[in-house]
């Protein structure tokens, strides 16, 4: 999915951003409201919306109808208008109705921006207004890793930059999942990196993230690599990082053992990856991690993580002792294959 897809203009001036990905709708929101500016000012997605001519950006959620009709009304000094409403499922019954009318006879000077969650509440007005033939703007959530490394491979384009797959694997294991972050760091490594930006460039902008996450713990533990896996995890506690995600991320680990292990041998990683949810990369990478493993060694490092899990979270009396304990488990049972 690219990250800030082109909008084309609409007669009606209503459009419906739908989705829960916090990113996609705002750059969405943005590039509709730019319609409201005077020509030649568009705003670019990145630019939020505050230089638009005119702007009222509400929550629907304790908005009441003769409040809608204030809002949309033609401004007394004419020119361009927009209205964003957001989160149009906690609409009241009255508003809802208020806004199914409006998308049918809209006044022709005003942009109104609607958003919606996407879920299951407030459907019956999302399902009316799509039939009413707005615009309407889809932001999926990205949660699969593929798509994740895809935004990022697309943030880098976006503002004409290359970047192979070891850099956005490298970018995403230093700053995480979310996509806001993701997004910042692309720019900042764009503005300030000449050059190709490489995986040596990520590392010294996130050097202490990148070699003290969660996931680098946990691909030292499932390789057996018991004494960087424990410099690591002193590292990671010692920055800060939440022992919640480094259980979090060696219950990964360990899951991603069993389901690559059940897999046939003989089939390509690019045709197990819709299978499993996980990206050829990822696939190819644990079934390297795989070698000493065997299927009872897995379950019992699940049990191990699981215990720690329940400890990090209260029921013991040291996080980082559950965790070292955990990981020392954890290549015990690797070790006994």
């Amino acid at each position: 999915m690219h990250p800030s897809p082109p909008i084309a203009p609409d007669p009606s001036g209503v459009s419906l951003v739908v989705g829960d990905e916090e990113l996609l709708v705002d750059r969405a929101v943005a590039s509709l409201v730019a319609e409201a500016k005077a020509p030649g000012e568009a705003a670019t997605p990145d630019q939020g919306i505050g230089g638009a001519a005119d702007v009222r950006d509400v929550p629907a959620a304790g908005l009441g109808p003769g409040e809608l009709a204030a809002l949309v009304s033609p401004s007394l000094f004419g020119g361009a208008q927009a209205v964003v409403i957001r989160g149009i499922q906690d609409a009241s019954r009255e508003l809802a109705a208020a806004l199914e009318r409006y998308a049918v006879s809209a006044e022709p000077d005003m942009v109104l921006v609607l958003t919606h969650a996407g879920g299951a509440k407030g459907k019956a007005l999302l399902t009316a207004l799509t039939k009413n033939g707005i615009r309407v703007i889809r932001c999926a959530k990205i949660s699969r890793a593929d798509e994740r490394m895809n935004f990022v491979r697309d943030e880098f384009r976006r503002l004409g930059r290359k970047a192979d797959q070891g850099v956005v694997r490298t970018l995403i294991d230093a700053v995480g999942n979310d996509l806001s972050e993701l997004a910042a760091a692309c720019a900042q490594l764009s503005s300030d990196v000449t050059g190709a930006i490489d995986q040596p460039a990520v590392a010294r902008y996130y050097r202490g993230r990148a070699e003290a996450s969660g996931f680098s713990v946990a691909d030292r533990t499932v390789e057996g690599r018991l004494g960087d896996a424990l410099e690591q995890l002193r590292w990671a506690l010692a920055t800060g990082v939440a022992p919640v995600l480094i259980t979090s991320a060696l219950a990964q680990g360990v899951r991603s053992l069993g389901k690559v292990g059940a897999m046939p041998r003989g089939k390509s990683s690019e045709a197990l990856a819709g299978q499993l949810g996980l990206p050829s990369w990822k696939i190819d990478r644990v079934r390297r991690q795989l070698n000493g493993w065997t299927p009872d060694g897995v379950a019992d490092a699940l049990h191990a993580v699981a215990e720690a899990d329940a400890q990090v979270k209260g029921e013991g009396a040291s996080a980082g002792y559950a965790l070292e304990r955990a990981i020392r488990r954890i290549v015990a049972c690797r070790d006994r294959g």
